[in-house]
């Protein structure tokens, strides 16, 4: 049986969150949420979960995405303290950021990770496993 290939990636990755709120503003994008992150994020806000829709999320095919303000900062970004107001329950797309296949593809994606996140790159040895367990969660 032949042994599976290590990726690039195989001795880890240094990443540190800064709390600069870089990645929850921005260009317009998509910050996908599945049923039970809708659900739990409902819950946090207090509300039922089809008001929660209404006011904070957007129908993308049958996918739903968290709302963007005009400028692209995520409906749940607070300016004023560069802070996410609903951090503990975010969803898996920002858990496992900076983690995504699409950044963790080849070197050259993950020093563009770098040049965008002043956190990539830098702090603590994130083991291989853990980079592809974070991956696996979503693909973007």
């Amino acid at each position: 049986m032949a042994k599976r290939e290590q990726p690039w990636y195989h001795a880890g990755l240094r990443f540190q969150c800064t709390g600069c709120g870089d990645c929850c503003t921005g260009a317009p994008g998509y910050v996908w949420v599945n049923k039970a992150e809708i659900e739990a994020l409902a819950e946090r806000l207090e509300m039922p979960v089809d008001q929660f829709r209404e006011q904070h999320a957007r129908k993308i095919g049958i996918r739903y995405s968290l709302v963007e303000y005009a400028n692209g900062d995520c409906v749940f970004f607070d300016s004023r303290t560069r802070r996410c107001t609903v951090y503990e329950d975010r969803p898996r797309q920002c858990r496992t950021w900076p983690f995504w296949d699409s950044n963790i593809r080849s070197p050259e994606s993950w020093r563009q990770t770098c040049e965008v996140c002043p956190g990539s790159g830098t702090g603590e040895l994130v083991s291989l496993e853990e980079i592809e367990r974070s991956a696996a969660e979503i693909r973007i």
